[in-house]
């Protein structure tokens, strides 16, 4: 009970200061807009879909991974940005507990995520996306595990590394073979023989290929629940690990 109570004293206190600058929820959206409306039109020639509808049902899943996975990775900063002003320091004498400090933070962190994604679809909608809610909801879910394990790993870092300076290159060097094995721009079907056997390493092209599934209506792909299950795993250990972080930090 208190640790469901003390999550959700850190969860309300960072959504507070999200909503007093929610600018940066439409900072975060912008990029993914722009790829929505300039690159996601020159796909139904590129990918010899029958309509344009199909190629957005096929394009709109990996870019809304894409936003999981890069939303959750550089949320660290803001962490560095507390441990600078003294804020982690303060924690020590609280009582509260040490997980909830993390699980408060990615938890807004998700909120956040969730409405870029509702953004996207509902935009993409425009261009004759139809999905089932059901189906939208479950993708909405596997989002939201990716972007919960990838903003604690991002925190977890964080907490090691103490700079901007190390996490900046440190994340990119993570995210950009992430994104280039996980076929979220195209799928990796186009790909040679090699890279697709790289990829099947990858997590997430698992679930790029299960919210594919989802948006095209195919709640039965195998995909789907295989996604889910390493996703969930995944998103597991990055929070326990991160965890441990903290309480090695907040003593």
């Amino acid at each position: 009970m208190k640790f469901a109570r003390d999550t959700w004293l850190i969860f309300q206190r960072q959504l507070q200061l999200l909503l007093r600058n929610p600018v940066w929820v439409f900072v975060g959206v912008f990029q993914p807009v722009m790829y929505l409306l300039l690159f996601a039109p020159l796909l139904k020639p590129a990918l010899n879909a029958p309509t344009q509808a199909a190629a957005y049902k096929i394009f709109v899943p990996g870019l809304l991974v894409l936003l999981a996975i890069f939303g959750g990775l550089f949320q660290g900063f803001g962490l560095i940005a507390e441990l600078r002003a003294g804020v982690i320091e303060r924690s020590r004498v609280t009582p509260i507990s040490r997980l909830a400090l993390l699980l408060g933070r990615s938890l807004r962190d998700v909120v956040s995520l969730l409405t870029q994604a509702v953004i996207i679809t509902l935009l993409a909608l425009l261009f004759d996306l139809r999905v089932f809610i059901g189906d939208l909801l479950l993708a909405y879910l596997l989002l939201a595990l990716i972007a919960l394990m990838t903003s604690a790993v991002s925190y977890g870092v964080a907490l090691k590394v103490k700079s901007e300076d190390a996490l900046a290159p440190l994340m990119n060097t993570v995210a950009q073979p992430v994104l280039l094995l996980s076929g979220i721009l195209l799928p990796l079907t186009f790909a040679p023989g090699w890279l697709q056997g790289v990829a099947e390493w990858n997590p997430f092209s698992w679930a790029v290929d299960g919210t594919r599934a989802l948006f095209a209506g195919d709640l039965g792909n195998d995909k789907v629940w295989q996604g889910l299950a390493i996703i969930a795993v995944l998103a597991a250990a990055g929070v326990y690990w991160a965890a441990r972080q903290f309480a090695r930090s907040v003593r």
